[in-house]
């Protein structure tokens, strides 16, 4: 993986984050266009996004942050702060859930048919629901960002995991803003300013970590990374998944992740 930092790494890093964040737009379309929602595909999708962050967390990424903090720290040592950073990522995006009140929160997963259905409350629904999703996701565009300044073969799988399960979170915020105003714009508005969350999270990592960067700062920003994805997937992908109630699909999609992964490694 790269370790020496470019203009033009640092450039195609933002352009996967802001790629991934406009994902969103994708699932705001898809909710105006589409008459019912194909649960069997959202469960497959989103067991396939828990797949490749899942094993590239703990096959790539993590094997990567421990052999960099060995060149400087002793084994023992060098696995303790891989361990701190891990698990502080995972704190970090837990604490951000924790703030966040359950009936807005997006890993408080939310069938498509139930945030689409009419009430008194759906607008308010629709903007907290985007607000929350966009504190969610501003962590992720970091760690979306800090992946891809480690090179292709990890960043190009965790940028189209990320896309995918942006998806469900764009069909939303979307379908109870629609449903309130009548107005497609101003739903898609809102769907595609979650998203930009992704970019400006690796804008703030960019302005904040880049003059720090050293290959110590880059393994525990690693690890930090796995500890996050790990977290998201358990929490919100894989519950997501079983929320539509295809099992298999979602158990499916959890392997061809895993083995779209490992393919993916091997070539690349």
């Amino acid at each position: 993986m790269e370790t020496t930092l470019t203009i033009e790494s640092v450039l195609l890093a933002l352009g996967l984050t802001l790629f991934a964040g406009m994902s969103t737009a994708i699932g705001s379309l898809m909710a105006f266009f589409t008459r019912a929602t194909n649960t069997r595909f959202l469960s497959g999708a989103l067991g396939l996004s828990a797949g490749v962050m899942i094993y590239v967390s703990f096959m790539e990424m993590i094997p990567e942050a421990i052999e960099k903090l060995n060149a400087v720290y002793a084994e023992n040592e060098a696995t303790i702060y891989m361990l701190l950073a891990f698990f502080g990522g995972m704190g970090l995006i837990a604490l951000i859930d924790f703030l966040i009140p359950e009936d807005e929160n997006p890993h408080e997963f939310h069938r498509v048919e139930k945030v689409g259905a009419k009430s008194e409350k759906l607008k308010r629904t629709g903007f907290m629901l985007a607000l929350a999703i966009g504190i969610h996701n501003f962590p992720e565009g970091m760690a979306t960002f800090i992946s891809a300044l480690d090179g292709l073969d990890v960043a190009i799988p965790i940028v189209i995991a990320i896309a995918i399960h942006n998806i469900p979170e764009g069909i939303a915020v979307s379908v109870p803003i629609y449903h309130a105003t009548g107005n497609r714009r101003k739903a898609l508005a809102y769907s595609i300013w979650t998203g930009l969350a992704e970019p400006i999270g690796a804008l703030f990592g960019m302005a904040f970590l880049l003059p720090f960067w050293t290959p110590v700062v880059s393994a525990l920003l690693l690890a930090a990374v796995a500890g996050i994805m790990v977290f998201i997937s358990l929490d919100e992908l894989l519950p997501g998944a079983e929320e539509y109630g295809h099992h298999h699909f979602s158990i499916g999609g959890v392997i061809l992740g895993m083995m779209i992964m490992a393919i993916s490694l091997l070539i690349l």
